[in-house]
């Protein structure tokens, strides 16, 4: 293909280089951020030769290229534009000012959970991995190597609220070890582990407390395990008054003011009124999930699955990410990730139907690839490529996710991990093998024969 003729209608689509913001590219992607989207020719670009999908998700118009060739028009497009590059954050950023104060929370969200994933996929892979070894090889269970990788598999879920606390002081423009203590704090050994608490009621045990605000009240002096909720918000509140400290304490006391001052300040608060409040909350927040996924019947699980892909359209997707941290801290299962993964699947099978049946060279190269991508958990190429372009796949694909996430809430599957879905899913569901493969293949078959019999019009 041309690239620089690719780069120049790209550059003609979205109004001229006087509408361009910022620009800049991820593995498969052009990511742009225009002044004015009514500008833009959205249709235009996706009939571009090389354009594998268009869209607009979290204030940028994403042009999806793929791998080795994005570079390539990128580099055309900025000696066309003259301008600069800019990262990937520095577009992030400048989308963000774009976006309305729900989605751009909602990004927030996702700059928070999606770094800590290689953690938790690395735990919950593992501890997938020994519990299929545990019950294939009991022996292995009192072997001392068994030992140590179990402690391994634990370490993420143990420590989740540091790393919570880490990732969400660097999105917060907070200093990341100050954010680091804070979640330390938050679960310090000389407060009673929250996952003894049930256990200390049952047999009896008082539950130590602290009066606090002058004998105002006292709070139960119980850690933070299985919380997240409340770690966000201590590390915002931490983020926003460090800052503050440092506009207003000279510099020559800065370097010990503010952060004795930042940690006595937020540590107090947390403990005594932001911890009890926010885990209150959330507690309300996971209980209304996981009471919606466990309406009778699977009712509930299925109106996620057929919802689930509008969000991702949507841009809103990435707060799913806290609800499943929640469920892993809380109950240590992920009720949540069946419904993805059905979602997910059904896209990728609605995608294989039109990449059978279509005539169309182009299309058909878009969607098969799209819909592997999809089986594998990265639903955007699908979704956005090919099945939302003609409608009728995307609505197929909807009904794929409700009947699959049906299944999935009925064999009652669960993972031990989040951030991973489809065919690699296997990996953190060893509990539930043969349901969680029963959710897939539903989903696909749904899916599939939905769009293969609603057919599409080639020229939508």
């Amino acid at each position: 293909m041309d690239h620089r003729k690719a780069a120049e209608e790209v550059l003609k689509g979205i109004g001229g280089k006087e509408n361009l913001v910022s620009a800049a590219h991820c593995a498969t992607r052009l990511r742009l951020v225009v002044a004015d989207q009514d500008k833009v020719d959205k249709a235009a670009i996706e009939n571009i030769e090389g354009v594998k999908g268009v869209f607009i998700a979290q204030g940028q118009l994403q042009a999806i290229f793929g791998t080795g060739i994005v570079n390539k028009v990128y580099d055309e497009f900025m000696a066309l534009t003259g301008m600069e590059a800019a990262s990937k954050e520095e577009v992030k950023q400048a989308a963000a000012e774009k976006m309305n104060p729900f989605l751009r929370l909602i990004k927030t969200l996702g700059d928070i959970f999606v770094p800590i994933i290689p953690a938790i996929v690395a735990s919950g892979l593992l501890m997938g991995l020994l519990e299929g070894l545990g019950k294939a090889f009991p022996s292995l269970l009192d072997s001392g190597t068994f030992t140590i990788l179990n402690l391994f598999a634990n370490a993420a879920f143990t420590f989740l609220p540091i790393l919570i606390a880490i990732s969400a002081a660097k999105t917060f423009g907070g200093n990341l070890f100050l954010g680091a203590v804070i979640g330390m704090i938050m679960i310090h050994p000389n407060l009673i582990n929250a996952w003894n608490v049930a256990s200390m009621t049952a047999a009896g045990e008082a539950i130590p407390q602290a009066s606090v605000w002058f004998g105002l009240y006292n709070i139960n002096l119980v850690a933070y395990q299985g919380h997240v909720i409340p770690v966000v918000i201590a590390v915002w509140f931490m983020s926003m008054l460090e800052k503050q400290l440092h506009r207003i304490v000279p510099e020559i006391i800065d370097l010990f003011v503010t952060p004795l001052v930042t940690v006595l300040v937020t540590g107090y608060l947390t403990l005594t009124l932001i911890g009890p409040v926010f885990s209150w909350i959330e507690n309300g927040v996971l209980w209304a999930v996981s009471q919606l996924i466990a309406i009778p019947f699977g009712i509930g699980a299925f109106l996620m699955g057929a919802v689930y892909a509008p969000t991702v359209v949507a841009g809103v997707h990435h707060m799913y990410n806290m609800i499943e941290a929640g469920l892993l801290s809380s109950t240590g299962v992920n009720t949540w990730m069946p419904i993805a993964t059905a979602a997910n699947v059904a896209q990728g099978a609605a995608a294989l139907a039109v990449a059978l049946k279509v005539r169309d060279k182009k299309i058909k190269a878009m969607a098969l690839p799209a819909s592997l991508s999809a089986f594998l958990g990265i639903t955007e190429p699908a979704i956005f490529g090919v099945n939302i372009r003609f409608m009728r796949p995307f609505v197929a694909g909807m009904i794929g996710g409700a009947a699959g996430a049906l299944v999935g809430a009925l064999f009652n599957v669960g993972a031990s991990a989040y951030g991973v879905t489809g065919i690699f899913g296997l990996l953190i569901t060893t509990d539930h093998l043969f349901g969680y493969l029963c959710t897939m293949a539903v989903a696909a078959v749904v899916a599939f024969a939905v769009s293969w019999f609603m057919g599409i019009n080639e020229k939508a």
